[in-house]
Formats: structure tokens, C-alpha cells, sequence
């Protein structure tokens, strides 16, 4: 599988400004610049590649967890994460993921062991180079 997107940039570092499109269609002329990346805490400008890379490992994580929990015999009602993504003097240091579950006859330890397996196996955690926390609930 490859998968394509399409990056525009127009002007100066600092004042100009960005629109990105996926193949796929989930987004097309999607804005972003530096404001959206360092001023703009609400997300109204649009988005940056932080918060991609931060969307891309949640929905990753979700998916591996689902298919590990199969494995184990388990099928998961919901897997919600939330991921948190720190970005300090240009560096991705780490990336924070909050996982409620709701996965029916399975105890806690076995979550916990299967939850960390998938984070450390996901296809884009392995690509990362950051440390990867996570904070697994069953509920």
C-alpha cells in the first residue's frame, strides 16, 4: 500500500501559509501554517504536523489494539484514545495516549499487558522517535 498527500506552501516561514490533501479524500486544501502550529491553541486556523502525527498513532494504536485483542479472543466493544502529543525547542519528545476501553470478560492485567503490546507494535509508533506513554482505563 502506498498513500499519498500533497503539501503546498506559499511565502515566508513565519507569515505564510500552507493547504495539505490526502488521496483518499479525507481532507483536501486542509490549511496550515505557523501560526496554526504555535499560536493558535483552539485549532481554528487549521491544523499542523504535530497534531497529524498525534491523530496518525491514536487511530493506528486503535486498530492494532483491535486486532491483538482478536487475536487473544477478545473483541473490543469501543477503544477511545486520546492522544497528547509534547513539542518543545523543535523536537517531538513524547506522545501521551489515553485509552478508555470497553472490551467485555477480559481482566485487568491481560488488558494492560495486550493495550502495551499494541502500542509498542502499531505500525506508526514503530516509526516514531519519541517515548510513547500510555494510560490504559477499562470501563
Amino acid at each position: 500500500m502506498k498513500r499519498k498527500v500533497n503539501a503546498v506552501w506559499s511565502g515566508d516561514g513565519a507569515e505564510g501559509t500552507g493547504i495539505l490533501s490526502a488521496q483518499s479524500g479525507a481532507f483536501s486544501n486542509m490549511p496550515y501554517s505557523f501560526k496554526s502550529r504555535f499560536k493558535n491553541d483552539d485549532g481554528i486556523l487549521g491544523t499542523n504536523p504535530e497534531e497529524l502525527i498525534a491523530a496518525a498513532l491514536a487511530g493506528c494504536f486503535n486498530m492494532k489494539l483491535s486486532f491483538v485483542l482478536n487475536d487473544s479472543g477478545f473483541s473490543p466493544e469501543t477503544l477511545e484514545t486520546e492522544a497528547v502529543l509534547a513539542f518543545e525547542d523543535g523536537v517531538v519528545t513524547n506522545i501521551d495516549l489515553s485509552l478508555k476501553a470497553k472490551i467485555a470478560e477480559i481482566g485487568p492485567e491481560k488488558f494492560e499487558v495486550l493495550a502495551n503490546e499494541a502500542k509498542d507494535n502499531c505500525p506508526i509508533s514503530e516509526v516514531l522517535n519519541c517515548i510513547i506513554n500510555l494510560e490504559a482505563n477499562l470501563g
